[in-house]
């Protein structure tokens, strides 16, 4: 049997045996973010959220540029020497990743798993590198709070008011550089292993209540992945959700507790991290592409290479709805895959 077959680990899993190394990363966030909890550790954050554009859409392309250049500059590499490049967004048919990074010229893998895509990028990145298919690989995803808005929901003009259960789209992009072991370079983290999530769907249609609609998904790839692995919460300093906000966060923790696994000690959200609840009027928190990547990239993996944390099971989810299934009355499906993040 080859090495590649051997890699994989029970129903969903893969263990990887040769270690992914992230060996750079970076952020770029809007204003808003800027002024978040977080501020400070981002490399980039915009006077203004057009970032200099005429568009919405042409500032969220602009988003993945700034993070792929910095990305690339701090592993010292050129983009010829990446393989492939494994990115999406939210807009339809990815359009902020398709005008986004055409001019670096590398092979594009288009990914799409809503908010959850950059676990899913990390995911398929890692392999690509373990499997011996490519030497270093790109990882990015994006989002932007008015692009989101006027693709899932109302153009800001329409001034509809937001329930308290709602997120709020994260203006952010997140990059990073994946490649196999290099003594003479530092790495921020090394890739172990990976849960792949299936799609969940309760039935629920509320839009504005993500988290409750995720929060299904990441229960469910979280008890496969415990399964897979033989292991516990209390193996990882930290079990890391990308999007589930407040109420999100309350329901993954009673769906666990009900099948024999209690986070509540490890739990944490990028969603809630990202913004202040007590003075940015965000609700029940973050979401979007960008709220798991630029929170990974500029808190999670700073922990693990201060030695804070060892190990986390990195989780992003996504709500798996377009502007036509929601009009068309359908349930909002989720999903959610995990990604296993070492120390080096």
């Amino acid at each position: 049997m080859s090495q590649s077959a051997n890699q994989k680990l029970g129903r969903s899993s893969v263990k990887l045996e040769r270690d992914v190394y992230i060996n750079s990363s970076a952020s770029v966030v809007g204003k808003k973010e800027g002024e978040g909890p977080l501020g400070l550790l981002f490399d980039m954050v915009g006077e203004d959220d057009l970032f200099g554009c005429s568009t919405w859409e042409e500032a969220e392309s602009n988003l993945q540029k700034d993070a792929i250049y910095l990305a690339l500059e701090k592993a010292g590499r050129k983009a010829e020497e990446i393989s492939f490049v494994f990115a999406g967004d939210l807009l339809g048919q990815s359009i902020a990743t398709s005008f986004g990074i055409a001019s670096y010229g590398i092979p594009l893998f288009g990914v799409y798993g809503a908010c959850s895509t950059c676990g899913e990028a990390l995911a398929l990145g890692a392999m690509s590198v373990a499997g011996g298919y490519a030497d270093q690989v790109l990882c990015v995803t994006s989002s932007h709070f008015a692009s989101a808005e006027k693709e899932f929901r109302f153009p800001l003009e329409y001034g509809n008011q937001r329930p308290l259960s709602a997120t709020w789209t994260v203006t952010g992009s997140g990059a990073f550089v994946l490649g196999s072991a290099d003594p003479g370079r530092h790495s921020r983290g090394r890739i172990t292993g990976l849960t792949a999530g299936k799609i969940v769907d309760y039935g629920l249609k509320d839009s504005m209540n993500m988290g409750a609609c995720m929060a299904p998904a990441a229960a469910s790839t979280l008890e496969q992945h415990f399964i897979d692995w033989n292991s516990q919460p209390e193996d990882y300093d930290k079990i890391i959700t990308g999007d589930l906000g407040t109420v999100g966060q309350t329901v993954l923790i009673d769906l666990l507790r009900d099948k024999g696994y209690d986070i509540s000690a490890v739990h944490m959200d990028c969603g809630i991290e990202i913004f202040d609840a007590q003075t940015q009027d965000t609700h029940a928190g973050g979401s979007g592409c960008g709220c798991s990547a630029v929170t990974l990239s500029a808190y999670v993996l700073k922990q693990l290479e201060e030695g804070s944390w060892k190990k986390v099971l990195f989780l992003p989810t996504g709500a798996l709805l377009s502007k036509t299934s929601f009009n068309e009355g359908q349930s909002v499906p989720g999903i959610a895959h995990a990604v296993v993040i070492e120390s080096v």
